[in-house]
């Protein structure tokens, strides 16, 4: 099963996309190296993680269906269920039948049955 991703990962992105626009307002800037290899470094980790979360997207499962796809699945679905319903009422139907025959025979046979003392 693909990695999903969590939560907590797409939080960190906006974290890191935080860190950066940190990073840039700074008073002092970007003029010194050191500021310049800080702003790098996370905005490379930013880019990281936001290709990452795009890898982790576009490998979700039931993806790769079309919207057509997903509703022709759907409403075989639907009308395989509706089947399914008739069927157990034609059954439940059935049964209630010869539940009522086999109560109706049982009396016949008691009301011919004479009665002993």
């Amino acid at each position: 099963m693909a990695n999903m991703g969590t939560p907590t990962q797409y939080q960190a992105i906006l974290l890191k996309l935080v860190t950066v626009l940190e990073l840039t307002q700074r008073p002092e800037g970007i003029s010194t190296p050191q500021a310049r290899q800080a702003l790098l470094q996370a905005t490379n980790d930013f880019k990281t993680s936001l290709l990452q979360a795009k890898d982790m997207a576009a490998n979700l499962p039931g993806g790769e269906l079309l919207i057509e796809d997903q509703d022709d699945i759907i409403e075989m679905l639907i009308t395989l269920r509706q089947r399914k319903r008739d069927q157990l009422a034609q059954f439940s139907a059935q049964a209630q039948a010869v539940s009522s025959a086999e109560t109706k025979m049982e009396v016949d046979s008691t009301a011919s049955t004479p009665f002993q003392d």
